[in-house]
């Protein structure tokens, strides 16, 4: 099973066309966080590289083992710099729950330690939530081109 590093790019290919994530960082005691890529593809652009330098969706995901379990076929086609404003771990947000299943506040998880409000800002509206895609999940999110 191959083991990838942040800031290699993955090349996966799906029944929807080739779909491309980057690793952008590990953690020891969570999955890595990837960088779900614009696509799918019909064939591979022409520089991978630049993918990387646009917004897109970020989740905490055991890639190697999601990729085996799917049965995809996989690789590594380019490694690149993690574009600089996404070089520090992501925040993650988490809602905590009242007995009525209403959020009554929210953690934020920056890799070391948690903050919470009771309030979303804009800006914390758009943090990932913090969870492990499912490898059902990873292939939804890898094979739609609106996420």
């Amino acid at each position: 099973m191959e083991e990838y590093s942040p800031g290699d790019i993955v090349e996966i290919e799906t029944p929807s066309g080739l779909a491309y994530v980057q690793l952008t960082h590990s953690h020891p005691s969570y999955p890595p966080v990837v960088k779900i890529l614009v696509g799918p593809y019909e064939s591979r652009p022409d520089n991978v590289s630049v993918l990387a330098s646009k917004d897109a969706t970020v989740a905490m995901v055991p890639l190697s083992g999601v990729l085996k379990k799917l049965g995809l076929r996989h690789s590594r086609v380019g490694t690149t710099e993690i574009p600089h404003l996404e070089q520090s771990f992501p925040i993650f947000k988490t809602p905590i729950r009242g007995k009525a299943g209403e959020i009554i506040y929210w953690w934020f998880w920056d890799g070391q330690g948690l903050t919470y409000s009771s309030e979303l800002t804009d800006a914390q509206e758009k943090f990932p939530l913090r969870e492990v895609v499912s490898s059902e999940r990873f292939l939804e999110l890898i094979t739609s081109d609106g996420f």
